[in-house]
């Protein structure tokens, strides 16, 4: 992997990690590097407002979850290239491919590992 690819993953990495900490601060409250608390509805509203209140809090918490999942990968990912570590898958060892790289920069494992727990076939 050269510097130049490298500098265009970071660049990338950190532009999405700007766009889902923008995501989750609509609605959530940053209380560490990577975990953020969905906004508890006010219950000082009518009775029929705190039901979807309630209900809209919890419509919320998966989409949280699913937005602070990926902004800890993002934020993995630019710590291994702080390290000098990118690339390497985190099951294996091996380098990550550019192609899968390009696809998903914040990519945790190489194409092998990737399939090893799932049903998917990598044609060689």
């Amino acid at each position: 992997m050269t510097p130049d690819f490298i500098k265009q993953k970071k660049e990338y990495l950190l532009n999405k990690k700007k766009e889902l900490e923008k995501d989750l601060g609509e609605f959530a409250k940053k209380t560490s590097k990577d975990n953020w608390e969905t906004k508890y509805p006010q219950m000082n509203s009518p009775e029929e407002d705190k039901v979807d209140e309630i209900e809209e809090y919890e419509n919320i918490l998966p989409i949280e979850r699913s937005l602070e999942e990926k902004l800890k990968d993002v934020n993995d990912a630019l710590e291994k290239i702080e390290k000098g570590e990118y690339g390497k898958c985190s099951e294996c060892g091996a380098m990550i491919s550019e192609d899968r790289l390009n696809v998903l920069p914040e990519a945790r494992t190489c194409d092998i590992c990737k399939c090893k727990d799932s049903e998917c076939a990598i044609s060689n």
